[in-house]
């Protein structure tokens, strides 16, 4: 069986594939601070729910954009399962040509997404992530990496608006009935849904007049559902992508 670990600045999220199926799939947040203890008891305690015994694990694969966690997290590995953990970065084959000005800038995360969108649904592609950050990336037909958006996750949107406005609310994400709101908390929530989807719509379609060709819209992170239920211009949601993606390097990189 292979693990994958998808480190964001929010949650952590691990994945377990036995072959080719994603049998269970884990949370946890990144902001609290764990020994290495603690990580790897976790994690065991995670295999007990779902019957998964810890000595069939042959390999573990992490992708992280949060350097401080990494110690711990990779000592935990090395001392509960015995196995060193591969980490997405500079050696790792993905498959993928990074054609930005300074390729090192590009986040694991990025990497991770691109390799799976473009050995799974082709491309050119526009691949977006709702994540803490919600990051747009271009992928074109020949797997090279030309550029990216970023923009402020709608979460960090919704943040600012209760943290910095003394007389607003905390509020679920959620699209509102209507865009004509009569409350506090649906005109909150219908400015950051229906911004968010013109954001979305917007940046898509001045991508796709920027690469003056067709090309596929995939979209994962946590609220993507919401903003790919609200439009036509995102073809494909799918929220395993991350882990797709490092199930693919990990099989190329073991293959060379």
């Amino acid at each position: 069986m292979l693990v994958v670990i998808d480190v964001g600045n929010t949650n952590i999220t691990l994945g377990v594939y036995n072959q080719d199926e994603l049998i269970a799939n884990f949370r946890l947040t990144t902001k609290m601070q764990r020994t290495s203890d603690e990580f790897g008891i976790t994690i065991l305690s995670f295999f007990r729910t779902k019957d998964i015994n810890p000595l069939s694990i042959e390999a573990v694969l992490i992708s992280s954009v949060v350097p401080k966690v990494m110690h711990s997290l990779t000592n935990g590995i090395r001392k509960y399962f015995n196995l060193e953990p591969m980490i997405v970065g500079p050696g790792v084959k993905t498959g993928i040509s990074i054609k930005t000005e300074n390729p090192k800038e590009v986040g694991a995360d990025r990497i991770v997404d691109i390799a799976a969108a473009y050995h799974i649904y082709g491309g050119p592609a526009l691949v977006i992530d709702f994540g803490t950050a919600t990051t747009y990336d271009y992928v074109n037909e020949f797997g090279e990496f030309e550029f990216g958006v970023t923009s402020p996750g709608i979460e960090i949107c919704a943040q600012a608006l209760w943290t910095q406005a003394a007389k607003l609310p905390e509020i679920e994400i959620k699209k509102p009935e209507s865009i004509v709101c009569r409350n506090t908390i649906t005109s909150m929530q219908g400015g950051l849904v229906f911004g968010y989807i013109g954001q979305t719509e917007y940046i898509i379609k001045k991508v796709k007049e920027q690469v003056g060709k067709d090309l596929k819209v995939i979209a994962t992170g946590g609220l993507g559902r919401i903003i790919f239920n609200e439009t036509d211009m995102i073809d494909v949601y799918d929220p395993d992508l991350g882990f797709k993606g490092m199930k693919i390097i990990y099989q190329k990189t073991k293959q060379n």
